[in-house]
């Protein structure tokens, strides 16, 4: 909690700093992640646990943090698990704490950029669930996996 500004200065509560922490950013990635694929808005959503479009948008960025109790709330408006919000989130061990990775140090391997928020992905998930017959849509998974297969070069046998 914070109390007054004195002087000029803030105190108490999370000092402010000026870029978002990368676990904040993740999970507001996640949340807006499962909105998209729900088909909900920001409105929405924002609607359902009590908040403005401009606060979902904030929490989606990572500009705010997510608190304990809001991020329940968001689990079960958007039916997942809390765990959900941090899969496939790369942390250090838990015995050595979580560090953010520096921006000056280079990354240990080039990651491909993460396909899951990009518009695109969310509409072929979108459009692959509307098949409403389970082995149609398993007969295009497989399609996909083997055009996949066949593009990346290792299903040539010329």
């Amino acid at each position: 909690m914070q109390t007054k500004i004195r002087d000029g200065k803030r105190r108490g509560g999370r000092p402010k700093i000026d870029t978002p922490s990368v676990v904040d950013v993740h999970v507001g990635a996640r949340v807006r992640l499962r909105r998209t694929l729900l088909g909900l808005s920001q409105e929405r959503l924002g609607n359902a646990i009590g908040l403005t479009f401009q606060q979902i948008q904030k929490y989606e960025r990572g500009a705010n943090r997510i608190g304990a109790s809001r991020l329940f709330e968001m689990a079960r408006v958007l039916d997942v698990p809390i765990q959900y919000f941090f899969e496939e989130m790369h942390t250090e061990p838990a015995t050595e704490g979580y560090q953010p990775q520096s921006s000056s140090e280079p990354p240990s391997e080039v990651l491909e950029p993460d396909p899951m928020p990009k518009r695109e992905t969310l509409e072929l998930v979108k459009a692959y669930y509307r098949i409403p017959d389970p082995q149609l849509r398993r007969k295009l998974f497989d399609l996909a996996k083997a055009l996949a297969t066949f593009a990346s070069g290792e299903g040539k046998t010329f």
